[in-house]
């Protein structure tokens, strides 16, 4: 069976810092690609970045400089330091696994992040 399981979302003000974490289980450890989503109310889940086996990272431009992934295969887990958050970044984050094909896709249940003064 296999699992991603998000860990560290919560209430921070304007500027503070988040670390989200998800471990999995049941994945291939160096899994082609590892990252995170997130969907704000009444919009789309996006992009926020993604960690492909053997170090290639991206992110979506509006968290560009702030937001840091980082991937541990001997753990099965994936990071999410976010710094300097903005409203604008309140969302349910979710981890996300896949093949280099796509051929499958994992995703986690989501953690609540909320950015408010």
């Amino acid at each position: 069976q296999v699992t991603l399981v998000e860990s560290g979302g919560g209430l921070v003000q304007p500027g503070g810092s988040l670390r989200l974490s998800c471990v999995s289980s049941g994945v291939p450890s160096n899994i082609y690609r590892m990252g995170w989503f997130r969907q704000a109310p009444g919009k789309q889940r996006e992009l926020v970045a993604l960690a492909l086996n053997g170090g290639v990272t991206d992110y979506a431009d509006s968290v560009k400089g702030r937001f840091t992934i980082s991937r541990d295969n001997d753990k099965k887990m994936v990071y999410l330091q976010m710094n300097s958050l903005k409203p604008e970044d309140t969302a349910v984050y979710y981890c996300y696994a896949s093949s280099a094909a796509f051929q499958v896709n994992y995703w986690g249940q989501g953690t609540q992040v909320t950015v408010s003064s």
